[in-house]
């Protein structure tokens, strides 16, 4: 196994051998997953896996940030100097790191970090919720690119009452300018005769892909929030807020975005 990059060990501040390995039960104590006497039962009860193998014998040696190691089936992040960010992007903000006429962007939010960080795909300006930030270019573009198809979640205030047959229009499928476009779930959650509140999840993230949607179909938008990406929510995060993922939202999306 190919030696861990210098940045990432001292980062990381694991207690790594000359190759770069550490042993099993020693990373899932310090990645918190039991101590050190239960990380072995956990081996001996066969509940570890590195690489698809299922691991038990105790003094196994793996690289902190190349081998998949699963718990129970759920998978350990890799230990990296990587970060990987959760924000609530309040309206407004402009889904870029540096802005040439001026406006609040992404930067401005996390001005106090030291990493160089960016964004994964972008958030209209007028649109608000979950956008995540990261230092890591290949798991970004991954977590990007359409063919991975990793769910988002919007919760629309629409113009207008919304009733079941423009819901079964949605997950029938409908074709904009620019194709197809494929709606995973709908549901109304709210409607009045002037305004209704529905949440929609697709995979895509064409420009204003949820607002031209609506639109077509006869009810515009005049609130949109992204409440979800994948296993990771919004929650009870604040417009401005910004939390690490936690070890399964990354461990779950890095497994959505496997080759």
């Amino acid at each position: 196994m190919s030696e861990v990059p210098e940045e990432d060990a001292q980062r990381a501040d694991l207690p790594l051998d000359d190759e770069g390995l550490i042993r099993l039960q020693k990373l899932l104590a310090l990645a918190g997953l039991a101590s050190r006497r239960g990380s072995e039962v956990l081996m001996l009860n066969g509940q570890v896996e590195v690489n698809g193998e299922v691991i038990t014998r105790l003094g196994t040696k793996v690289d902190p940030t190349k081998d998949v190691v699963r718990v129970e089936g759920k998978r350990l992040p890799p230990i990296s100097g990587k970060v990987y960010l959760a924000l609530n992007k309040p309206r407004g903000v402009v889904s870029t790191m540096s802005d040439p006429e001026g406006r609040r962007n992404l930067s401005d939010l996390v001005a106090d970090r030291p990493e160089r960080l960016f964004h994964v795909g972008r958030l209209d300006t007028d649109t608000e919720g979950l956008i995540i930030l990261t230092n890591d270019g290949d798991f970004a573009h991954r977590l990007a690119h359409p063919s991975y198809e990793v769910d988002k979640t919007y919760v629309a205030e629409v113009e207008g009452q919304v009733f079941p047959n423009v819901r079964k229009r949605l997950l029938a499928g409908v074709t904009l300018e620019d194709g197809p476009v494929t709606v995973t779930k709908a549901k109304i959650m709210e409607t009045r005769k002037d305004k209704s509140i529905v949440e929609l999840v697709i995979h895509e993230g064409r420009n204003r892909i949820v607002r031209r949607l609506l639109d077509h179909v006869g009810h515009p938008v005049t609130r949109l929030t992204r409440t979800r990406i994948g296993p990771v929510r919004l929650g009870a995060m604040r417009p401005g807020d910004i939390r690490d993922l936690s070890r399964v939202e990354l461990g779950e999306l890095l497994d959505n975005t496997e080759l």
